[in-house]
């Protein structure tokens, strides 16, 4: 690709992106959701706005109703927690399920720049990513240094094109 056909192509990168936070989780609260607020402070930081937050618990029931009840506003929606190989852990599934389209490299790079940083661990992780309609869903481990790496090496450097991609869709 050629320098001006990038440009082009980068033609549709949405400066400010609304986003929804979701934490899943049994346990935690706005209190103690180190990995939810470290998701806020990093959209905010990087110039994007946080129209919702909020945490659920595991049921996918929760989880189906909260995606489909979202802002307008909220043209991504990243999700952290529920993503391992517990029984509780559902989230993979009721989010996958609802993909109009897999961004299978989201999962695939996570794991790889995972298994960097944990090792062979990084296998039992489920982060995923799609688009659902006009929006694209991210969903990551529930760990605040998953969510650090999920967020700085992958979502944030490509939030605004992938969302610019997705809402241009016709």
């Amino acid at each position: 690709m050629t320098k001006q056909e990038h440009s082009a192509h980068r033609a549709v990168d949405i400066e400010v992106v609304g986003c929804a936070v979701i934490t899943v989780s049994d346990s935690r609260t706005a209190a103690d959701d180190e990995s939810g607020q470290l998701i806020c402070k990093l959209l905010r930081d990087a110039g994007h706005e946080v129209v919702q937050y909020r945490i659920l618990k595991d049921e996918p029931a929760l989880i189906l109703g909260a995606l489909q009840t979202l802002p307008e506003k909220a043209a991504a929606v990243l999700i952290n927690g529920g993503t391992g190989l517990a029984r509780r852990d559902t989230t993979y599934e009721t989010v996958s399920r609802l993909f109009d389209k897999e961004i299978s490299g989201f999962g695939e790079l996570f794991r790889v720049l995972s298994f960097q940083e944990i090792g062979a661990a990084a296998m039992l992780s489920r982060a995923t990513a799609g688009v659902v309609g006009r929006r694209v869903v991210f969903s990551m481990p529930g760990a605040p240094k998953a969510v650090e790496l999920a967020m700085k090496k992958l979502i944030l450097p490509e939030l605004g094109h992938v969302v610019g991609l997705v809402r241009g869709m016709k």
